[in-house]
């Protein structure tokens, strides 16, 4: 006990430390970063339990406790914010602290007894799973929007928070699974130590990419709408030969910021239209679409400018990220451009 009690310590520390970090950290969107260190504070107050002694205070028992409702709506907030930069909290962002509100204000007046306890259980994990549902909801749709609407990297925030709501669901399930075996105590205090080294491990993976990988807080315009799907026809449109063209003589994506809406006024044409008119025709999103004639002159200078570095390369074709070149270039070759230009050898 007393290792989980030191791990405890050690855990709540770097959440205090990282979350003063994060609030003082110089960046150009300071939303995410707030919100997640709230996230990380609120967190806190739960962590506290590894080992601080129980409060007989009901309103700080009451606030210890019913703080658990507010770690999902934050961690959902964050997520929004990092997917897009012109997300912002508003009003009608409070109502979801009401879950929170009314068992503090329960407990702090009844005491935490047998029956509120168990609907606080019911409720807090209907909440959970009800969050997690949510996330990977704004998850798929944020992917769906920036396929269709830009050519940077934002899959790797896309997988990045994908993986990480994957992590905080696994932890769960070892929190869960704790109170399957709270009568054997060996196996609680194990498996109790194994849940606090989990959350020492993810809680350092998340934050440090959030800090050493600032474009993966770039976000995309929450405005957007997803562009409906059909069937694609069977002949090719002369907008698309003028479009294919105009790609390979002006070379349009060699700008790494290239969006659907920069693409569409340099053709003159409307953004529905050119979203329709490319994943329809083509069957590829916007990204995919951009990245491969990248690709292509990537494969080009991979094969016949032995002089440049694959970091070179990759900057001269429209990329900015090296894990974004590599996961594309793999994706539309199925080798890494290191392999790649040793078999052109």
């Amino acid at each position: 006990m007393a290792l989980v009690n030191d791990l405890g310590k050690i855990i709540v520390f770097l959440f205090l430390l990282l979350s003063i970090f994060l609030i003082t950290a110089k960046t150009p969107r300071k939303l995410p970063n707030y919100l997640f260190a709230a996230f990380l504070l609120v967190s806190v107050v739960d962590l506290s339990g590894f080992f601080l002694p129980p409060s007989d205070n009901n309103l700080i028992k009451g606030f210890k406790l019913s703080s658990i409702l507010l770690q999902m709506p934050l961690y959902y907030l964050y997520v929004n914010s990092a997917c897009y930069y012109n997300f912002t909290i508003s009003r009608k962002h409070l109502l979801h602290g009401v879950p929170f509100l009314f068992f503090f204000g329960w407990f702090g007046m009844a005491g935490i007894t047998e029956q509120n306890d168990q609907l606080f259980d019911i409720i807090s994990t209907i909440q959970y799973y009800g969050y997690i549902v949510a996330i990977f909801w704004a998850l798929r749709t944020f992917r769906k929007l920036y396929q269709e609407n830009y050519s940077s990297q934002h899959d790797l925030t896309y997988i990045w928070l994908l993986r990480t709501t994957i992590l905080f669901l696994i932890g769960n399930c070892f929190v869960m699974l704790r109170g399957f075996v709270r009568t054997d105590q060996t196996t609680f205090l194990m498996l109790y130590t194994f849940t606090s080294l989990y959350v020492l491990f993810v809680i350092s993976w998340f934050v440090l990419n959030a800090l050493y990988r600032p474009n993966l807080l770039a976000g995309i315009n929450k405005d957007l709408i997803p562009a409906e799907t059909a069937d694609a026809p069977k002949e090719e449109p002369e907008q698309l030969k003028v479009l294919l063209k105009f790609m390979g003589a002006e070379k349009p994506y060699l700008d790494d910021k290239l969006t659907l809406q920069k693409l569409a006024k340099l053709t003159n044409l409307q953004e529905k239209q050119l979203s329709v008119l490319i994943n329809q025709h083509t069957g590829k999103h916007f990204f995919d679409f951009i990245n491969e004639f990248r690709i292509n002159d990537a494969k080009k200078l991979l094969k016949d400018q032995s002089q440049l570095t694959v970091l070179e390369i990759l900057y001269e074709v429209g990329f900015n990220s090296k894990s974004s070149f590599y996961t594309a270039f793999k994706k539309e070759t199925g080798v890494t451009p290191t392999d790649y230009r040793k078999s052109m050898v």
